[in-house]
């Protein structure tokens, strides 16, 4: 066997990955794949927004009903810009999208990236992010919605991993908690609501420490701890969320 250590700094610094290698680029270039300007010798990398900042070129998308949380992001491959085209033109009144001189390569739609997320903006601007990931996704065009909690905490993939456990607590009734990102086939974890405070007292006296119920009861009485073990009575869950 081996130690594993994992930090969370060497993760978040994983992360930033893309922009430690743009901010050495820009010693030497402008970055292309960024919709705000860049210059050679520019001190920091720019704040992306929604650009994806990498080489295939990736924006969130605002849809219907256009709230806080209806965006899909959307990542515009060169492999699937044609057919993308094809199916966006017609309906931003603009027929020869997949043939127009400004859009015809990769490099072309990095310098007018712009106009790309204009015209993908227009075409979503009447269907929702599930029906706007429903169309693109035959068309092999990554995707993926920008999902609220309320959408996290009742989507189908999220339950069907066992990331969103429901529990019983005798206080707090039915409640719901993140479920076990490291699933181990030997070990299954099983993800369980805390403790009431001295709710294990007289356990781990007895169990652990090899007190018995008397001597338990004696430092109850002089104060020792709680002189009344918690009650473990279920509150009423009618105000559960789900």
């Amino acid at each position: 066997g081996q130690y594993v250590e994992v930090a969370m700094m060497d993760g978040v610094m994983n992360l930033c990955r893309v922009k430690f290698r743009d901010h050495q680029r820009l010693q030497r270039s402008s970055l292309s794949e960024y919709s705000v300007p860049t210059y050679q010798g520019m001190g920091e990398v720019p704040r992306a927004g929604n650009d994806s900042g990498g080489g295939q070129l990736g924006n969130a998308i605002h849809c219907k009903p256009h709230g806080a949380n209806d965006w899909l992001y959307v990542v515009v491959q060169e492999a699937v810009w044609e057919d993308l085209a094809k199916r966006v033109g017609p309906e931003v009144a603009m027929p020869d999208m997949v043939s127009d001189a400004r859009l015809a390569t990769i490099g072309e739609r990095r310098k007018n990236q712009n106009l790309v997320w204009t015209l993908l903006n227009k075409f979503a601007e009447k269907y929702t992010k599930r029906e706007l990931m429903a169309i693109l996704n035959p068309l092999d065009v990554p995707c993926g919605p920008v999902m609220s909690t309320d959408d996290l905490a009742n989507d189908e993939h999220v339950r069907g991993r066992n990331m969103w456990v429901e529990l019983d607590h005798p206080q707090r009734g039915k409640w719901f908690n993140v479920g076990m990102p490291i699933k181990l086939s030997a070990s299954p974890a099983k993800i369980e609501r805390a403790p009431l405070l001295g709710e294990h007292t007289d356990e781990v006296l007895g169990d652990v420490l090899a007190y018995d119920a008397a001597t338990i009861e004696s430092l109850r009485a002089a104060g020792a701890f709680s002189k009344e073990a918690p009650k473990l009575k279920l509150a009423a869950s009618a105000g559960a969320r789900r």
